[in-house]
């Protein structure tokens, strides 16, 4: 099939309803820079990025590519408002933003004609973020990797919650790692996806290749949802996993767990390599993986599984 539209490509300006998560450590302009020119929607990962740092990569992604592409923004970054400056000073298309209330900045950023969607975890905060004027939503099941929703709700079950309490347009995310994963979101009633874990495993993506290697060497139940006294996030089970389930059973705080947690957790593990004291977030479809791929390559299999899929729902 060469010629799809739909609202989400319509919205985004892209070929394909293919969308790279924002992920951190992970999602630097290499990345977001090869979705783009592959025909999807690239993004850049916010979160972990110093307000310079951002603008650089910001500047690089615009360098390396003339197709759209987008930031990532978890509302909760202690220096917010510098990183909307800079996402509004770069001319930046398109937001993502997440992990916070969507009214707080959306209207700000609409007025500079931004495209503006808003990843949620169930039909109450989808609406919520339609209200606050959001473009799209990104309803993120269980599934996902990273930082998940408290309401454990499976993406089979989120997605038609959602299509049916919003009119914006739904792209889904949590589980989706090939073409037919995504026909089946699609028929569900989303109009786009949203991957992070298959681009973690990507040659473009900014993690450690002692990451990407687990990832691809990962089996089903290696990960799990914990840390829901802070904020729930799905993590591979290593040692440090293991220091952070052992505190929970002995009914540790949320003072303690943050202690355990301690700083610059995650980019010792995702960004620096460290496969046992390091925080190591992915979803469930890691299990699915077996190689390394360059992030075009990714696309334009998803694509192809999503057409075949189309032409043989019932498969051969």
């Amino acid at each position: 099939m060469t010629n799809f539209s739909n609202r989400i490509t319509q919205l985004f300006g892209i070929k394909y309803p293919i969308i790279q998560a924002g992920m951190i450590w992970a999602s630097g302009w290499r990345l977001a820079s090869a979705v783009s020119n592959a025909g999807g929607l690239g993004i850049i990962g916010a979160g972990s990025m110093y307000p310079d740092v951002l603008r650089e990569h910001i500047r690089q992604c615009k360098a390396a590519t003339s197709n759209p592409f987008g930031v990532n923004l978890p509302l909760l970054y202690p220096d917010i408002d510098k990183h909307i400056q800079i996402i509004m000073e770069e001319g930046v298309p398109i937001v993502f933003t997440s992990a916070g209330n969507p009214r707080t900045w959306t209207s700000l950023l609409k007025e500079k004609n931004i495209t503006v969607v808003h990843v949620v975890s169930s039909s109450k905060f989808a609406r919520k973020a339609e209200e606050a004027g959001c473009d799209a939503v990104v309803a993120e099941g269980f599934e996902a990797g990273g930082h998940n929703g408290r309401e454990e709700t499976t993406t089979l079950v989120l997605i038609p919650a959602v299509k049916r309490a919003v009119t914006i347009p739904v792209i889904a995310a949590g589980g989706i790692g090939d073409g037919r994963q995504m026909l089946a979101a699609m028929v569900l009633g989303a109009e786009g996806v949203q991957m992070g874990s298959r681009f973690v495993a990507s040659e473009e993506a900014s993690s450690h290749i002692n990451f990407k290697n687990v990832v691809v060497n990962m089996q089903e139940g290696d990960t799990q949802l914990t840390l829901k006294q802070l904020t729930p996030v799905r993590l591979i089970k290593n040692s440090f996993f293991k220091q952070v389930q052992e505190a929970e059973l002995k009914g540790a705080s949320a003072e303690e767990l943050q202690a355990l947690l301690g700083r610059a957790r995650a980019k010792k593990g995702m960004f620096e390599g460290d496969l046992e004291e390091g925080e190591l977030e992915i979803g469930q479809v890691g299990a699915l993986f077996d190689e390394i791929l360059p992030a075009g390559e990714i696309v334009r299999r998803v694509w192809a599984e999503f057409c075949d899929g189309l032409a043989n729902p019932l498969g051969k």
